[in-house]
């Protein structure tokens, strides 16, 4: 048996006919930038998280919307160039990409080993006066919320980010206000991804910003769009970074199985809790309370090579998410010095299992049947 990790082509076969008719829609309709396909599916995408249709803007792609987010304060004066954001050290670049493109500062937080995602008590002891943001990151689908984090953004008047691109669908379950908040909507503004593999992927590159702050979003719309909001009229020294509306009527087929699609990942992980029992094997932290939709199941070894040649060599394909940590990639040389001993940790341990719709409960099963039949070393006991 071959166990795939992702093939795309299946993946969105279920949606093939109805992903063809809307295409063959925007083309006969003859409006190849904006329109009815990009506004439909930022009204569509904000009653989902229960927001004002306003309060979404599609942009090109991910990387895209976070750089928006961040251009966007800096027009309203709320960042400048300089200032420090927090952000986990075990993200995937383009996190930190948009934040050094906005001539801001990386503050890099190790992450907790458990969840992979921000440590809040490490990140309230980088908060130095100069830090004015935070961006959680939403990583492989798990909600990086907490009362001690909101509370401290509060506390210090950051401004909070998220990076939700592998989170859609996720709700925070911690006490208090925000019992039932989807990610998106926890902080002040959020960046959405929609690249091919997500658990709602377009067709090509795509994304969107969210954001209650209705100065914020006149400014994203119109930075979007070369920096303006009515033609020949610049505002701002704008980009172009418009949700192509091609992608956005794929989207729209897809959004609506959004739940489905986090339903069949929840039942693979939860068929990879019940059944893998290797000590070799570190599983994911689980939860049943929808607060992490299984982007990726991510689980770690003591020799990354070593297991994957075995699953390999039993029909199981994986991947590595992510193999260096941002600040060891060439480009960030400058702060290669920083101690960050968990995201370098991680980066050397962390798989991912097959978990997408193209992965049956049965594969599961029989993949977890092998995972247990790998004979490696466990982990060394880390705090």
């Amino acid at each position: 048996m071959r166990y795939k990790f992702l093939e795309l082509g299946e993946a969105n076969a279920p949606f093939a006919d109805a992903i063809k008719e809307a295409l063959v829609r925007v083309v006969d309709s003859g409006r190849y930038i904006g329109g009815d396909e990009v506004s439909g599916f930022e009204a569509r995408l904000a009653e989902i998280h229960g927001v004002e249709a306003e309060a979404v803007i599609g942009v090109s792609n991910g990387l895209d919307a976070l750089r928006l987010i961040l251009r966007g304060y800096i027009e309203l004066g709320r960042l400048n160039p300089g200032d420090g954001v927090i952000v986990p050290a075990n993200t995937y670049v383009a996190s930190v990409l948009a934040i050094t493109d906005s001539g801001l500062r990386p503050v890099f937080v190790d992450p907790d080993s458990a969840t992979h995602n921000l440590d809040t008590a490490r990140a309230m002891e980088a908060c130095g006066p100069d830090v004015k943001a935070v961006m959680p990151v939403h990583l492989y689908g798990r909600v990086c919320w907490e009362l001690r984090l909101d509370e401290m953004a509060r506390d210090r008047g950051l401004i909070v980010i998220e990076d939700n691109a592998q989170a859609i669908g996720a709700k925070a379950v911690c006490d208090g206000m925000y019992g039932s908040r989807m990610t998106g909507t926890l902080g002040h503004a959020a960046a959405f991804s929609f690249y091919p593999t997500k658990n709602i992927g377009a067709m090509g590159d795509a994304g969107a910003v969210m954001t209650r702050d209705s100065g914020l979003a006149a400014v994203v719309r119109a930075l979007r769009n070369y920096g303006s909001l009515h033609r020949y009229e610049n505002i701002y020294t704008g980009l172009n970074c418009r949700l192509d509306p091609m992608q956005a009527a794929v989207l729209g087929v897809k959004l609506p199985h959004l739940a489905a699609e986090n339903a069949l990942r929840a039942a693979n992980a939860r068929v990879y809790e019940a059944t893998i029992h290797n000590p070799a094997v570190i599983k994911p932290l689980y939860s049943e309370a929808g607060d992490c939709v299984w982007h990726q199941y991510v689980v770690r070894v003591a020799d990354r090579d070593s297991f994957r040649r075995y699953m390999a060599d039993n029909g199981v394909e994986t991947a590595v998410h992510y193999p260096v940590a941002p600040h060891c990639q060439p480009c960030y040389e400058a702060y290669r010095s920083v101690s960050l001993p968990v995201a370098e940790r991680l980066a050397s341990e962390v798989v991912s299992l097959p978990v997408s719709r193209c992965t049956s409960a049965e594969d599961a099963a029989a993949i977890a049947r092998i995972v247990n039949r790998y004979d490696g070393k466990p982990l060394p006991f880390q705090e």
